[in-house]
């Protein structure tokens, strides 16, 4: 009862998180001055007159601004030394250039400036006179990816010709999955709690799920209506020794082609008025239709009407724009799809988020969907999403894999209408419970894909545990 309590308190706080935390605290973190934001919410959360909403949104904020800190690690000295064989005789007014197009993420946190942990290797992939300056020492390395998929695509297409469905491709995976939590994390004996993510069964690309194995006798596995899809499981802390849990599935997963705007549209393919709404509504705090949204939503669409052109419009634009890179936790993101247009930089997520919230804007019904890519070449979290086109249904949209160099034109938009097998899907929404509740904060506020873990002394955020996904392909995979 008493976890039931605190979980529906966390609730009542994600709703009123906005109005808990006083400006001039906000004001205070907003110049970096993180100490003392923290020092004044404390005492905040001791006063009689705060409510026990307000002082769980106060200890979240206080947890966010230590996420924050993890975030960004790097001194003014680590990345000068870090940038130094790519440009000898670097100095801090270089670093200043670099800031001032956001291609170089930094912060000032209690008074010193603070790199993100990743600003680095996002400095040659965001900014392209970086990128082409360290190409020229270094060589244009390899995508892996985008070989493996200039071969791949073509057969995926041309099994597609054949086929009167549009699923197509079918290939057999087994994944191991290990959530490792590190030893002492947790005092000896304490129980730990732990979400595993667990394959959605309510979609034709992904089917014959199986759990194979699992390393704890006991679980709990979420149903289908579980829009983040868990299984649950516990396990004793031992001193000295990791806690570790391991998963192993088995399932079958097709390519899914639809050929937008080339197939025959299906009579009848339409959302109910309800659907509708509830698919182009804002969403806050990512999907919201800002003054930032709006104006980039103008200066794409335009004037243009038809739904699939417009959507067509929004994923070109975001793939010659928005550059991949790797992301701050998003837990510390207070508006994802805005920091985008802010930073001209995403994750496969970020870029989501904002191609879903310009095609809501624009009256196009758009849903998330995440989970894994599982490519012989890459394995790793991965988001996505499906639009509503009538006569068409839902169609899958991946704005991170974005348009595919090629001369031909149903390779180079496979991806807006198409997705590939190597996937693993198990959220169909963001932000959603998971089952059973947890009784503290998540550590990923917005996606499910590495698992949560808690004990009744906390939630165990990403440095207190590691994961490993491992992947084996069946006959079926050979094309």
């Amino acid at each position: 009862m008493k976890s039931i309590l605190i979980f529906l308190l966390f609730l009542a706080y994600a709703a009123c998180c906005a109005q808990s935390i006083p400006d001039s605290i906000r004001t205070t973190i907003e110049h970096g001055d993180f100490t003392a934001a923290q020092r004044a919410m404390k005492l905040l959360i001791d006063s009689p007159r705060t409510s026990q909403t307000q002082a769980l949104a106060l200890k979240f904020e206080i947890e966010r601004l230590d996420r924050i800190r993890k975030d960004f690690r790097n001194t003014e000295a680590d990345v000068l030394k870090s940038l130094g064989a790519t440009y000898p005789g670097i100095t801090t007014n270089d670093l200043a250039k670099f800031e001032s197009d956001r291609s170089l993420e930094a912060r000032v946190i209690d008074g010193e400036k603070r790199y993100f942990n990743y600003a680095v290797p996002n400095l040659f992939r965001v900014n392209r006179e970086a990128k082409n300056h360290k190409e020229k020492i270094s060589g244009v390395q390899e995508n892996k990816l985008h070989t493996f998929l200039a071969s791949y695509l073509p057969t995926v297409l041309a099994e597609a010709g054949k086929s009167s469905g549009h699923i197509v491709g079918p290939i057999d995976l087994t994944l191991t999955y290990t959530l490792s939590v590190k030893a002492d994390a947790v005092p000896d004996g304490e129980i730990i709690r732990c979400w595993l993510p667990y394959p959605r069964e309510t979609h034709e690309r992904q089917k014959n799920v199986r759990l194979a194995s699992l390393s704890e006798k006991n679980y709990i596995l979420a149903d289908n209506t579980m829009m983040q899809r868990t299984l649950y499981t516990e396990k004793k802390a031992a001193s000295g020794a990791p806690t570790v849990f391991t998963m192993v599935l088995r399932y079958t997963s097709s390519s899914d082609y639809y050929n937008v705007g080339a197939r025959t549209p299906g009579a009848g393919l339409v959302l109910s008025p309800d659907s509708a709404t509830a698919f182009t509504a804002e969403r806050p705090p990512h999907i919201v239709f800002t003054p930032a949204i709006r104006r980039l939503s103008a200066s794409i669409v335009g004037s243009e009407r038809d739904p699939l052109k417009k959507a067509s419009l929004i994923f070109a634009w975001i793939s010659g724009h928005i550059p991949w890179a790797s992301a701050l936790e998003y837990s510390t993101i207070p508006n994802i799809s805005d920091y985008c247009i802010e930073n001209n930089h995403g994750d496969c997520g970020i870029q989501t988020l904002l191609f879903m919230t310009l095609c809501r804007y624009n009256g196009i019904p758009a849903k998330w969907q995440s989970g894994w890519m599982l490519h012989p070449v890459e394995v790793n979290l991965h988001d996505w999403c499906e639009i509503f086109l009538d006569g068409y249904g839902w169609v899958p949209a991946d704005q991170s894999f974005g348009i595919q160099e090629s001369d031909d034109r149903r390779v180079k938009y496979f991806y807006l209408g198409g997705i590939d097998a190597y996937r693993l899907i198990v959220n169909d929404d963001f932000s959603r419970d998971l089952f059973p509740a947890k009784i503290f904060p998540r550590s990923e506020t917005v996606d499910f894909q590495r698992g949560e873990v808690e004990w009744r002394g906390g939630n165990l955020y990403f440095d207190a545990w590691s994961y490993t996904m491992k992947v084996a392909y069946g006959a079926a995979q050979k094309q």
